[in-house]
């Protein structure tokens, strides 16, 4: 048996062993870049379940801090893999549980239509002034930016340019707002009823490593119906539309 079968039947079978139980609140720590298909997809889940989601969003790496010092997080929506492997080998969460719910896709993005070009060359040219990333250290899409950056040899030219946010969120703010010219963030942040609004470049994946984000159940939401039943929804042909139309891929 693969672990792709074994996944679903894993949440499958605490479902069963929780059946009966009465509606949970289940706090659940969200990677930035995942937040408006999260705020889609919970209104449908707490209507067809009765649990009730208080999500936190913010980055990766600080979610990874705050578990390891207590934080009392049921679920970790990551927006890489590592960590919620980590967290597994270091006994903070249920082993079988990680599963891919998306690959993200890292896009350089400017609110000013036209500025940025199909093939990122404006990386090249140089004649921005700030260009936004999220931390790389704590940032997932941040370290894939630092990355495609330096496989096409302009990290040295574009590195005293660069303006750094906590989180993706906080990257793009800057971008929104104008304070950068330019940015690298999610595909997610800046797909709106399948278009992309100001101007971007979807960065050929070969460039950095691939953004498999992994969702894990911690463990204190461990037999509890309602982080279990969040985990199996995710893997259901209805939250897997909503994460699609936001320009994810789906986790194999």
């Amino acid at each position: 048996m693969t672990l792709k079968t074994l996944v679903p039947s894993f949440f499958a079978g605490l479902l069963l062993a929780a059946m009966g139980a009465r509606a949970d609140q289940v706090p659940v720590a969200v990677a930035a870049n995942f937040t408006a298909p999260f705020n889609k997809i919970a209104p449908e889940f707490e209507k067809e379940t009765g649990h009730q989601l208080v999500a936190s969003f913010g980055s990766t790496g600080k979610f990874y801090a705050q578990i390891k010092n207590g934080a009392p997080f049921e679920v970790l929506l990551a927006a890489d893999d590592e960590t919620p492997a980590k967290l597994v080998k270091e006994n903070a969460a249920v082993a079988g549980s990680p599963f891919s719910y998306a690959i993200g896709k890292l896009v350089l993005w400017s609110a000013q239509p036209g500025l940025v070009d199909e093939q990122g060359a404006v990386l090249k040219r140089a004649t921005f002034e700030r260009l936004a990333i999220a931390e790389p250290r704590l940032a997932p899409y941040g370290a894939a930016g630092v990355e495609a950056m330096k496989k096409l040899g302009v990290y040295d030219a574009v590195a005293p340019k660069l303006v750094t946010g906590e989180t993706i969120a906080q990257a793009y703010q800057f971008v929104a707002s104008g304070n950068a010219q330019l940015g690298f963030v999610a595909l997610s942040q800046v797909l709106k009823d399948g278009k992309v609004e100001g101007s971007a470049w979807i960065v050929p994946p070969d460039l950095y490593t691939s953004i498999r984000q992994d969702a894990v159940l911690l463990n204190s939401g461990k037999d509890k119906p309602g982080p279990v039943a969040l985990l199996k929804y995710l893997q259901g042909a209805k939250a897997q539309a909503v994460i699609k139309s936001y320009g994810y891929e789906l986790g194999k």
